[in-house]
């Protein structure tokens, strides 16, 4: 039988089509176990051995506990709420031959092809005023299917397994209707408890409505859409939930890391150091904490796939349902040292847990995680990890159901 993890992965991610979403959902996570919900804009009392939680932007979240003595440092472990997809653009109604579309942005580094024939819904963040003149926002999901992006049959271009391209602009805008419908905003206004008298901007993702789903004759593999970086997401907010111990420690899950994390909200803005330093209320003694203190960078890591193992080093090819991967690069796109490597896999071992290695190929170019980052501002000792998995940046990406254990006992090992 698949192992709880999993199967809670599934329900959080079903339940988190966007970065706001799966904030939102992380929040309650952490305040119905008892943590405090706090406010960047109120004076903070940190109490030791307290509980604490709070977000930016609606879609980055910090959530620690102090601990029996913060001077020792802290445990942290890092993540991010978001995942490539298309968003809506602000002035996005088209009409063309008796069909209303909506134009598309394409966020992050999208595989495009698997965007087509899908059952697509729409939700996000909207902002705008009420009734009294009042600024307002609020997070709203369709929930049902409501769009769709037919691809070009065959007979029409008889060549298109060799050589189709996808044009963002000419290809993607989604067909929401046949005959006119009404504005936008209108029908925004609909999903929205909140009395808006007009909605004026919106921060709105296309998603997959399929469901996550354990796959596979014995159930080995999680199939999903967004598991990067919401499986590291969920399972490191578990992991510190879950944790019983007196040590420091801290879960971070941050915005705009597929787009380089340069924002307020990001891993390279200033969220986790301005948390940090209320935390230790004085700068020297957060440079004490920090040299005391561990990163655990948590990303998937590519799988090695049985159809294109050629695109593997042949000795760093992880393999699905084998453990963590611990991810190395010597040109530091990923952040681990042998150090901080030596460290985790010596934890790891005392619980029995597997554990592989991935290093991209030479003649490839590697992509980076938060890890580097966060090392760079912090100057924190740093690792990067992940569960392994294929298709990364499709709409439906897939992981090992015993991996989502493992990463997360070997997780709850480094907190402990």
């Amino acid at each position: 039988m698949p192992n709880s993890i999993a199967i809670d992965l599934c329900a959080f991610i079903e339940r988190s089509p966007t970065p706001f979403h799966a904030t939102l959902n992380l929040l309650t996570l952490f305040t119905e176990a008892g943590f405090t919900h706090l406010d960047e804009g109120d004076d903070w009392s940190i109490d030791e051995n307290g509980a604490y939680v709070v977000t930016r932007n609606d879609s980055s979240i910090i959530a620690f506990r102090t601990g029996a003595d913060l001077s020792q440092g802290i445990q942290m472990v890092g993540a991010h709420t978001d995942s490539p997809c298309l968003r809506i653009k602000p002035n996005p109604t088209l009409t063309k031959h008796g069909y209303t579309q909506l134009g598309v942005e394409v966020y992050g580094g999208a595989l495009l092809h698997p965007w087509l024939d899908r059952d697509l819904s729409i939700a996000g963040r909207v902002s705008g005023v009420d009734k009294s003149g009042n600024v307002i926002s609020e997070i709203i999901d369709f929930k049902k299917p409501i769009a769709v992006i037919p691809n070009l049959a065959i007979h029409l271009e008889r060549d298109a397994n060799k050589k189709r391209v996808i044009n963002p602009q000419t290809n993607l805008p989604l067909i929401l209707s046949q005959g006119e419908t009404s504005e936008f905003t209108e029908l925004l206004k609909e999903q929205c408890v909140g009395e808006f008298e007009t909605i004026l901007e919106y921060e709105l993702s296309c998603y997959d409505t399929q469901a996550p789903a354990l796959v596979g004759l014995n159930e080995e593999f999680v199939c999903a859409a967004r598991l990067d970086n919401l499986l590291s997401t969920y399972i490191g907010a578990r992991a510190l939930l879950d944790s019983a111990s007196n040590q420091a420690a801290l879960f971070i899950s941050t915005d705009h890391e597929e787009i380089g994390s340069a924002s307020a909200c990001g891993a390279q803005g200033p969220f986790l150091k301005s948390v940090l330093e209320r935390i230790t209320q004085n700068a020297p003694e957060l440079t004490q904490v920090i040299s005391r203190s561990s990163l655990l960078s948590c990303d998937n890591a590519h799988g090695i796939h049985p159809n294109y193992a050629d695109k593997h080093d042949q000795n760093h090819g992880p393999i699905l349902n084998q453990g963590p991967v611990i991810k190395i690069n010597n040109n530091h796109r990923y952040a681990t040292t042998s150090v901080s490597s030596a460290k985790f896999q010596q934890r790891c071992q005392q619980a029995g847990l597997p554990l592989q290695k991935f290093v991209t190929r030479s003649d490839m170019g590697c992509g980076s995680t938060i890890g580097p980052i966060t090392a760079t501002e912090l100057g924190i000792e740093t690792l990067d990890i992940g569960a392994p998995q294929w298709a990364m940046h499709s709409i439906r990406e897939t992981a090992g159901t015993k991996d989502c254990e493992y990463l997360y006992q070997a997780v709850c090992a480094f907190i402990q």
